[in-house]
């Protein structure tokens, strides 16, 4: 306490400082935050609208209010620090310091709104239209955050708390400015581990495995819908508006008294429903009707207006039926949008479905798709190279290739299993030290000499299994914790850099390896990482994410028998195309839709 109220005086003194630019962790919330307050001059406030008493590491409770963005609004800390020197208070123990908030408070909190983006199939374009929300509310000054209550994905990433949520919410929160994804976002995560069962993540921490029967009989009766409450009210009081996202459709009659992911959510945040339809398909007028008229009449009138989505071609010839599909549903048009070419990554493995080649890169890579294919938009900033993938399922389509990546996998056994019954894996070790093979998280483990599942945590068999034996590593499942971190790193070898990524895998790994990677740490001694055999090309690391910075990128592909005609990378990040991706996303959604009618249906104005 003593060392925030010296820091607050240190603020009180300096006086009105707004954006902080010249501070290394600008902006460490969101962009646009003022930073006039760096450190609250309320703190502990114990206003439970703004943070809560969690246990502290000795057992007692502290305050904790690292989520409220309250005094980060530039109105808010105009008003604060006015006050402050209207009432001439110098120190931060002053008492009338305290009768502040209130008025604050009452001036500018206000609970935020809810707004749930539906899509009358899986893959309508929910996860994008919430991301172009996003970004143009976000571009109009509110704050907001994206809310997806229950998401099954195998593309999962890692919260600054060490927390795991699905990797599109991470997204979506970029898109929003925030710079801080947290595990509010997405409090169920599904990762299905084979069959029916399916790892539930809670609130960003492993709760259980459930068999679908279960899930819904069990969970979502019982913790599931309270989980949604919780997290959605916590929402709306930090934010002007949540953009929720639905999943697959809203209008399943078989489970729609169990769903918790859309027309259920929206009731518990009191949402306003947006209907999103994906043109490309065709019988968009059909699938909007459909969706409309199956779904109860107290949850249909939630609906106030409908997308129709991913035209090619020109979309004022999607209007001549409008008039009618709103005489129809009694829903309005808020517009017709283009599909837009950019590059942003895809929610789950449904979009490689019937998918067998991306890119037009004359580098060719072989990715080979697990049927529990995890993280796989690790590979994305390849793209960014003169690179295309080629999708492996069988022998043959590795022909060609000048390199092979062995992605993630939500069940590293079963999907070893698969590659060596398909042959996969012979052709693989006929393939050792000819083109450059990296293995990344699961498929490094699959490159040691053994994966001993002797407790039969992955593979449901008590057995060690042999792996590729292209390291001499040993990976061991055994009980041990999850393993869920963000990692800064060097690259030892090559020309060296800077590398961003972070763990997410069961099972250790005994490495006898040369390393590939220097972990840093804030808190812990460095320490190595990965595995390396430049002489054979091969390459291993558990960091997801290695590729998004240039240094390892151009490192993995110096291997490569590059065609003469391979083109030079951007000199941009990966991080930096995403953005001018959302930028160009947010401008042809501004552009197409009506965004007055939006905001105003949503309960704001422009």
């Amino acid at each position: 306490m003593d060392c925030i109220k010296k820091k607050v005086n240190e603020e009180i003194e300096r006086g009105w400082i707004g954006s902080n630019l010249e501070c290394e962790y600008h902006p460490c919330h969101f962009t646009g935050q003022d930073c006039t307050f760096c450190y609250c001059p309320f703190y502990p406030c114990g206003d439970e609208d703004l943070g809560s008493n969690t246990p502290g590491k000795r057992g007692k409770p502290v305050w904790n209010c690292s989520d409220c963005l309250f005094i980060h609004r530039r109105e808010v800390a105009s008003f604060v620090m006015s006050e402050i020197r209207r009432l001439g208070i110098e120190d931060a123990s002053d008492e009338r310091l305290k009768g502040i908030l209130p008025e604050a408070k009452s001036r500018f909190w206000r609970e935020g709104k809810a707004v749930m983006v539906v899509g009358a199939t899986s893959d309508a374009g929910k996860s994008i239209t919430v991301a172009a929300i996003c970004r143009a509310l976000h571009r109009r000054g509110y704050l907001v955050a994206p809310f997806k209550s229950q998401n099954m994905s195998l593309n999962s990433k890692v919260t600054r708390t060490g927390a795991e949520i699905a990797m599109i919410q991470t997204l979506q929160a970029q898109a929003a400015g925030l710079t801080t994804p947290d595990a509010h976002m997405n409090p169920i995560l599904l990762k299905p581990k084979g069959d029916d069962i399916s790892q539930v993540v809670v609130c960003g921490k492993p709760f259980a495995d459930y068999r679908v029967k279960e899930y819904y009989e069990e969970f979502v009766p019982g913790p599931g819908i309270q989980i949604v409450k919780e997290h959605v009210d916590f929402m709306k009081k930090r934010y002007d508006y949540v953009v929720m996202e639905g999943a697959g459709s809203p209008a399943e009659i078989n489970i729609y008294d169990k769903d918790i992911a859309n027309m259920k959510a929206a009731e518990i945040a009191d949402a306003t429903v947006i209907l999103v339809v994906n043109v490309e398909w065709g019988g968009s007028y059909a699938y909007a009707l459909g969706t409309v008229e199956l779904i109860p009449e107290k949850d249909r009138k939630r609906i106030k207006g409908i997308i129709l989505n991913n035209v090619r071609g020109d979309p004022r010839k999607m209007l001549d039926g409008a008039d009618r599909l709103e005489e129809l549903t009694g829903v309005p048009l808020l517009g017709v949008m283009p599909h837009v070419d950019v590059m942003l990554p895809s929610e789950d493995s449904e979009a490689l479905r019937g998918t067998s080649r991306r890119g037009e890169g004359s580098i060719r890579i072989g990715v080979v798709k697990f049927p529990r294919i995890a993280n796989f938009t690790d590979i994305d900033p390849l793209f960014m190279d003169d690179v295309s993938i080629v999708y492996v399922q069988e022998p043959g389509d590795l022909d060609g290739v000048s390199a092979v990546i062995l992605p993630g996998t939500k069940n590293t056994v079963l999907d070893y299993r698969w590659m060596c019954e398909k042959g996969i894996a012979d052709r693989l070790k006929e393939m050792r030290g000819k083109v450059p093979i990296l293995g990344i998280c699961g498929g490094y483990q699959m490159m040691g000499v053994a994966m001993d599942d002797s407790l039969g945590i992955e593979g449901g068999e008590k057995e060690v299994v042999e792996g590729l034996g292209f390291f001499g590593n040993r990976s061991v499942f055994a009980e041990y914790k999850k393993t869920v971190a963000n990692r800064e790193a060097v690259l030892l070898k090559g020309e060296g850099g800077k590398v961003t990524g972070y763990e997410l895998h069961m099972g250790q790994t005994e490495v006898v390896e040369e390393p590939l990677f220097r972990v840093d740490s804030m808190f812990y001694p460095s320490w190595n990482e990965g595995s390396v055999r430049e002489e054979e090309k091969l390459f291993g690391t558990y960091l997801h994410g290695c590729f998004d910075l240039q240094a390892f990128r151009r490192y993995f592909l110096s291997f490569v028998d590059a065609p003469v005609e391979a083109k030079e990378a951007p000199a941009k990040s990966y991080e930096d195309l995403l953005e001018d991706s959302l930028d160009a996303l947010a401008d042809a959604f501004e552009s197409n839709i009506d965004m007055d009618r939006l905001i105003g249906i949503m309960g704001g104005s422009e």
